[in-house]
């Protein structure tokens, strides 16, 4: 049985081949898929957040579909509708592209509001509602969608309610010089490269099974309280008007555990709640009306957060194991 350390080795050493210098994005996009979450990446064009997305879905073996959005761009067009059949007289369903083990959303922020909500249903409850008849989408299932920080005519700000849906906000930077030689070497060596080269190395059984192993991994009683500590000093602050959501507590301790056993461990560190938590949180915070003037960051107020609260050694963590 394939463990989900060796698993996370095998997405990372396949992926690479195509990727440059992008382990921390394949770490959290591999930890997502192990706690049924989903993934928003952002960042500006040309870095590769589509190849990524689609590098991963080949190199987990599941079945995707690609969704360009745009302005417009129907809900239908992504859950599906009955189609008239003139042959057979009668109305038939088409399922929408939505209805995939994984589905890339590209440049979600152009779809508007409401076609938006479309994947509300199916990213919380793995269901689509279509004229009435609630449907089961594949399993398993994951969201990945890409946005543009910089370009926003013609976009739409994801309301609150779609933000929290995913498990993680990814800010996708440029690449430093020395891996963006290797990626010049590399499209010089061959043109054709893409993510279509990644090749298979999960299956959705095998994803099933890493999935229960990842449930059973030990959170202490330590590590819970240093989570909601956290999540309360940052509903606490002053520069925060909106903050994280009990969804964003539970979270943390699934994702947790599921860095934990990407790294071979059976239990979940303050550490691990760290590396997750700038993650996990930027996007679902509103900043007050002073901290944007004082053009503060979601991540300014988590790294502060961070510092000031007490985090629980290891020998407690792994306590009860």
């Amino acid at each position: 049985m394939t463990d989900p350390a060796a698993a996370y080795e095998s997405l990372r050493e396949e992926i690479s081949t195509v990727l440059v210098g992008n382990d921390d994005l394949i770490e959290h996009l591999t930890i997502a898929l192990l706690v049924r979450g989903h993934v928003l990446l952002e960042g500006v064009p040309g870095i590769a957040k589509t190849t990524a997305a689609n590098a991963f879905a080949n190199a987990t073996g599941l079945d995707h579909r690609r969704i360009q959005m745009t302005p417009d761009i129907l809900p239908a067009d992504i859950t599906g509708t009955h189609v008239y059949r003139e042959a057979t007289g009668e109305f038939s369903l088409q399922r929408g592209p939505v209805f995939s083990n994984l589905v890339v959303a590209d440049e979600i922020n152009r779809a508007t509001p409401k076609t938006q909500s479309a994947l509300l249903e199916a990213m919380e409850e793995e269901t689509v509602t279509i004229e009435g008849d609630t449907l089961s989408l594949p399993s398993p299932f994951m969201v990945i969608a890409t946005q543009n920080p910089i370009e926003m005519e013609g976009t739409f700000e994801l309301p609150e309610a779609q933000r929290d849906r995913f498990d993680f906000k990814l800010i996708v930077d440029l690449p430093d010089r020395e891996h963006e030689r290797e990626l010049i070497d590399r499209f010089d060596d061959d043109v054709t490269l893409s993510a279509d080269d990644v090749s298979r190395v999960l299956d959705a059984d095998v994803i099933h099974e890493l999935r229960e192993q990842v449930a059973a991994v030990h959170v202490s009683e330590a590590v819970k309280e240093y989570v909601l500590d956290i999540v309360g000093a940052i509903r606490a602050s002053d520069e925060v008007e909106l903050g994280a959501s009990p969804r964003a507590s539970i979270a943390f301790v699934n994702a947790g555990k599921a860095r934990a056993a990407i790294h071979g461990r059976e239990y979940v560190t303050s550490e691990d709640v760290k590396a997750l938590a700038r993650p996990i949180l930027r996007h679902r915070l509103v900043l007050s009306t002073e901290a944007d003037l004082s053009e503060r960051s979601p991540d300014d107020v988590v790294s502060e957060t961070l510092s000031s609260v007490t985090a629980p050694s290891a020998a407690v963590a792994s306590e009860s194991t």
